[in-house]
């Protein structure tokens, strides 16, 4: 966890007690720049139900824990706030950020080098670099179009939303059809806009399987073998925003849907959060029915277009084999196919379910052994999200499992060796010397588990 250097507890004078959603909407001071000041606070707990009061509060509870301390990412007058909650802070890291804003149309003529913060790169860097990819290796690539972001749905600008899969091809191959003659890995990003990270990974992932193929004999027989589908930016309306800030990058979580929060104010943001939109535990742990909250659940299950198609194009690529629909009903020992959803930076690897780990899935112990697996070659912990972060409801990898029988896991990429990488937002040279090669291995070993992630998994660990 980067600190300041001089981390202090940051009070409040203000008499009139305000909730978070209250406060995002109150007229606030800000830089004259234009920024706000963004804090970021180590918050001990003492009870298991403390993340979710935190979160029926307002708070914006990022994806980090240590030990039995939480974070909160809020402004200087959080502190009071969470006093009055009973709660105990300190401020770790101070920030001053710009407003987050509606994007505007996308620049004509962004290519691969378009990037920001170092060398984060744009949605236009990540879909040329599709584009790129699939004219360079057409016997390995092919690019597909599955959807609309929310503004383009809304003829405001926006977005695409856009995958590649990537195979050494065969007749059949990369084909919309859940009966592929190869199993299928799937990786996802930045669903979650502010966590780089996930989507520079997915980058190199590409990169690798096609540069690689034919050198490298574990990515040549992978290639040969199975289908990688991925879809580096999830929430292209969302990055978009991000992107605007430029070296000082916007803090955007959600989508860009402002149809139920368009006034949000200095300290709130409009969108939906999208891993907590799916409809599958819709509305459980973990979520907020309020607009301007960072873990907004939407207005209801499936609302948000960028969801929608995403799992129009999951139905497209897997059999759904999970026949029942309780909770404990378990998919076939039999099932293919494997999918995994990035984000940052809790340095974790979470099984389903993540709505409530009070309840197991029936492949509960297969999953946990594929998720032990990822843990040890990260040095990540693994385990349910409520069992070692905590409860959210509505994610993508719920759904998947849930509807499909599909094998679905999330890696929380973070920085577990104090190497000065950590938050949404690390020196863009953590991905080359860092990230990559940690997570490197974790993809070979998950999607070389595609062709039968129930049966192996459990021996392989």
């Amino acid at each position: 966890m980067t600190t300041a250097a001089a981390a202090m507890v940051l009070a409040l004078t203000a008499l009139t007690p305000m909730s978070p959603s209250a406060l995002a909407r109150a007229p606030q001071k800000t830089h004259a720049s234009g920024e706000r000041t963004v804090v970021v606070y180590r918050v001990p707990t003492h009870d298991r139900r403390d993340a979710q009061k935190l979160i029926s509060a307002g708070y914006d509870l990022i994806e980090r824990r240590q030990g039995d301390d939480l974070f909160v990412m809020g402004d200087p007058s959080t502190a009071s706030g969470l006093r009055r909650l009973g709660f105990s802070p300190t401020a770790v890291e101070t920030m001053h950020k710009p407003l987050a804003h509606q994007p505007r149309a996308a620049r004509a003529g962004g290519g691969v080098d378009d990037t920001y913060d170092g060398g984060y790169h744009t949605v236009d860097a990540h879909y040329a670099h599709l584009d790129q990819v699939a004219a360079q290796h057409p016997d390995m690539a092919k690019v597909v179009t599955y959807g609309k972001s929310w503004l383009k749905q809304n003829g405001r600008g926006g977005r695409d939303l856009k995958a590649i899969c990537i195979t050494k091809m065969k007749q059949g191959d990369c084909q919309l059809n859940p009966q592929a003659p190869k199993p299928r890995f799937f990786l996802m990003s930045q669903i979650h806009a502010r966590e780089l990270t996930t989507g520079e990974v997915s980058w190199r992932w590409i990169d690798t399987l096609t540069n690689d193929y034919g050198k490298d004999p574990d990515i040549t027989a992978l290639m040969d073998s199975t289908e990688m589908w991925v879809v580096p930016i999830t929430n292209p309306d969302g990055v978009d925003i991000v992107a605007q800030g430029g070296d000082n990058p916007i803090l955007q979580r959600k989508n860009a849907d402002d149809s139920k929060g368009g006034s949000c104010g200095v300290n709130g943001q409009v969108g939906v959060d999208l891993n907590r939109n799916a409809g599958t535990h819709w509305g459980g742990e973990g979520t907020s029915s309020e607009p301007c909250s960072e873990i907004y659940l939407g207005p209801a299950a499936d609302s948000e277009p960028e969801n929608t198609a995403l799992e129009g194009l999951f139905r497209q690529l897997y059999p759904a084999v999970r026949t029942g629909t309780g909770d404990s009903d378990p998919a076939p020992v039999t099932a293919k196919g494997l999918m995994i959803s990035l984000h940052s930076d809790a340095s974790m690897v979470l099984l389903p379910w993540e709505a409530d780990h009070t309840i197991h899935t029936g492949n509960d112990a297969a999953l946990r052994a594929l998720a032990g697996r990822l843990g040890s070659l990260t040095g990540y912990q693994s385990g349910q999200a409520g069992e070692i972060l905590y409860d959210a409801s509505g994610g993508t990898d719920d759904w998947t499992y849930d509807k499909l029988g599909l094998a679905s896991l999330t890696i929380e990429i973070g920085d577990s060796d104090g190497r000065n990488c950590s938050g949404f937002t690390p020196a863009f040279s953590c991905q080359d010397s860092y990230f990559w090669p940690k997570m490197k291995p974790a993809l070979l070993y998950a999607a070389k588990q595609a062709a039968a992630p129930y049966r192996t998994t459990a021996k392989n660990h």
